[in-house]
């Protein structure tokens, strides 16, 4: 099993409002280059899911806005599976400022695995190395 590091960068201009505080909209963005990342690290990434004929479309995503980034501000985002069955992935998100380390902002992540009609999938059976990483990191805390 590999090690997952938390998705690190700053917060970007475009990403700003007049306030210089990171749109709302953004942080969805966030959790989602923080997803790939995550399955990057662990060995499955998004690329050799779908050349094996499966996708993971979103079921639902929920942000819970704790202190806004502003821009040029470093944060880094911890996140982990924390329910997974096989044929449905549920992922919890903390962003946290590298400058405070407060919490920024917490939220979720809900997913199916489809084939490429988007009918319903369960790895267990028919992809069995795809469900094999997933259920490695159920529950799999990301440390410094």
């Amino acid at each position: 099993m590999n090690e997952i590091h938390p998705y690190e960068r700053k917060v970007y201009y475009y990403e700003t409002d007049k306030m210089s505080v990171m749109h709302h909209s953004n942080y969805i963005r966030i959790f989602e280059e923080t997803r790939v990342s995550y399955l990057q690290q662990a060995g499955m990434p998004f690329e050799d899911i779908e050349a094996k004929g499966l996708m993971m479309p979103v079921l639902s995503v929920e942000c819970r806005y704790k202190r806004p980034l502003v821009f040029d501000e470093p944060f880094a985002v911890y996140a982990k599976i924390v329910k997974f069955n096989g044929a449905t992935l549920h992922m919890e998100y903390r962003i946290i400022s590298r400058k405070s380390g407060e919490l920024c902002a917490e939220g979720t992540s809900s997913h199916c695995f489809t084939d490429m009609d988007m009918k319903p999938v369960r790895t267990k059976h028919s992809y069995p190395e795809v469900y094999q990483i997933f259920a490695d990191y159920l529950g799999y805390e990301i440390t410094e």
